[in-house]
């Protein structure tokens, strides 16, 4: 009895194939899909018959192939609604203060220069020291006792003279005084966001006035 000699049943034996017009013809929907299983089953070896767990198989690792088409195709979208949401975010935030991490803060001429010191532990005393960029010192200020956490500080812009300092960046030195200890306190300052930069896997970057970039994620505060 004569057969329909068929070596095996996948798609690549059936004959059959895709236009390739446009990148978006090489894809398989859902009704080329089953009219390749139907044209698998008519041309079937009668000897060797589909059987239902590979024809399962198949359906399923269609709807699998599917699925993360259509999850790439809605995460694609999320990540550009993030874009224009971060993009808007950017907008607003140039031309705001901010307070980041950093030790160099910028004095404008009019005012002063604030920001703020975390304190691991108490202290009887905290030393406030200011440097133009020459690293001369031009102001040192005592805080006095004061408990652990974040403090707030102002330069007025005033010298140790009185004089008032020139515009310009100022470095800021903090160190915390406890009985004969003496460590040394990290400190954050304002800032005015000159503009952002997007793109940085790292997040969005703010690029501040005096203290230069700084990731979005590591500001304290905006103002």
């Amino acid at each position: 009895m004569a057969t329909n000699s068929v070596n095996n049943t996948t798609f690549d034996n059936l004959g059959l194939a895709l236009k390739q017009e446009t990148s978006q013809s090489k894809k398989i929907g859902q009704e080329q899909f089953l009219e390749l299983m139907v044209a698998q089953l008519k041309n079937q070896d009668p000897t060797k018959p589909l059987q239902s767990g590979e024809f399962l198989g198949q359906l399923a690792q269609f709807g699998t192939v599917n699925g993360i088409q259509e999850m790439q195709s809605s995460l694609s979208d999320l990540s550009t609604s993030l874009r224009s949401n971060q993009a808007l975010m950017a907008s607003g935030l140039v031309g705001r203060t901010v307070l980041a991490p950093g030790n160099v803060g910028a004095l404008t001429a009019g005012s002063g220069l604030s920001g703020a010191l975390d304190l691991p532990a108490s202290a009887g005393d905290v030393v406030l020291s200011i440097s133009d960029a020459t690293g001369q010192l031009v102001q040192r200020m005592s805080l006095g006792p004061q408990a652990a956490g974040q403090l707030s500080f102002n330069w007025d812009g005033k010298m140790a003279n009185g004089v008032t300092a020139a515009p310009g960046l100022y470095q800021i030195n903090a160190q915390a005084i406890s009985g004969n200890d003496k460590f040394a306190v990290n400190t954050s300052v304002m800032s005015r966001v000159d503009s952002v930069t997007l793109g940085d896997p790292k997040g969005m970057t703010l690029n501040l006035s005096g203290l230069g970039p700084v990731l979005l994620g590591d500001v304290k505060q905006i103002f």
